[in-house]
């Protein structure tokens, strides 16, 4: 089914603001959630309401977001158990603060949850000039690579590049699936791919609930394994624990980077823009019509939405959050 965009974010914020989450916070979720759909990314937009308000119920109100600890290229921030999309939001915000007056910031954040999609902050700060990279640890429910128990988060990384045009950006996850994957799947009665989780027995599964009772896989084998592992330790820098075994205090990293410190910024954007130009017209494979620019599927499928001015959305999730705007 369809809604319109100024829809889509109505029903969010009335289905989180019945779930106790503050108007000014649930209308930053909603925005969130309604670019991720316009994006295509179906799993990190709308059925997130369902999860976001599941958790807001099991916890007391949050407190305020703090900035604890700052100095001339860092700062620290305590999220006060708001969810991450919100504290997110005032991370990459300061700083791009700290990178407009020194050229470089570093900024952690900790005591949150739930971040959604990373490369929503990332390309705040590249649309604003600066290169910026964002990784965050989550709850943990990967098993490292050769393992069947539960360890590592699903624990995104995401980094931008501001060029002539739209930013250059690149999000991944480093798991071969994610809960909010596994999770869509199960409201949708749908069966999983194979090869991306295990059962609790670490039986190979394409059950989403066994899945979710059992472990994801990493992506890339030993490889993304391994930037899962890079992903948790500069959580762990941010202030998370070293394994997070529900839902709450994860641990977000941030790196802004002023590209004149190091080279004229006009410059740096137009070799940008030449290398998407060179990627673009590389010679495609035989069984592909062209070759994809990391992150270009996303701004044009966010043109494509904004100009039709609607989301998408299954019928069955839509029904759902419909439910929590009346319970």
């Amino acid at each position: 089914m369809q809604l319109s965009i100024a829809d889509a974010i109505d029903l969010v914020v009335r289905a989180l603001g019945r779930a106790g989450m503050r108007p000014h916070a649930a209308r930053i979720v909603a925005d969130h959630l309604v670019d991720a759909n316009l994006c295509g990314h179906e799993f990190s937009s709308l059925p997130r309401v369902l999860a976001i308000a599941d958790e807001l119920r099991k916890k007391p109100p949050p407190g305020e977001i703090r900035v604890v600890r700052e100095d001339r290229c860092s700062a620290v921030i305590d999220g006060g158990d708001n969810v991450a999309y919100v504290a997110s939001l005032t991370a990459i915000d300061k700083a791009l603060e700290i990178c407009r007056k020194n050229g470089v910031a570093v900024v952690g954040a900790n005591n949150t949850w739930f971040s959604g999609r990373l490369a929503y902050y990332v390309e705040r700060a590249a649309r604003q000039g600066f290169v910026a990279m964002h990784t965050t640890n989550t709850t943990a429910r990967v098993a490292p690579y050769g393992g069947i128990d539960r360890v590592l988060g699903t624990n995104p990384f995401a980094i931008a590049f501001p060029s002539e045009d739209d930013p250059l950006v690149i999000d991944i996850g480093t798991s071969s699936t994610t809960w909010g994957d596994v999770a869509l799947a199960r409201t949708k009665g749908e069966a999983l791919p194979a090869g991306v989780a295990v059962d609790v027995h670490g039986r190979p599964t394409v059950d989403p609930a066994a899945a979710l009772e059992g472990a994801f896989l990493p992506w890339g084998g030993q490889r993304g394994s391994g930037l899962a592992v890079a992903v948790q330790l500069l959580g762990i820098l941010a202030g998370s624990a070293a394994v997070i075994d529900d839902v709450s205090n994860y641990g977000l990293f941030f790196l802004v980077i002023d590209p004149d410190i190091l080279m004229p910024a006009s410059e740096y954007k137009a070799r940008v823009s030449g290398l998407r130009r060179t990627i673009a017209v590389n010679r495609p494979m035989a069984e592909t019509s062209h070759v994809r620019v990391p992150g270009d599927g996303s701004l044009q499928r966010r043109k494509q939405g904004l100009a039709a001015g609607v989301v998408n959305l299954d019928e069955r999730v839509y029904q759902r959050i419909v439910e929590l705007c009346s319970t």
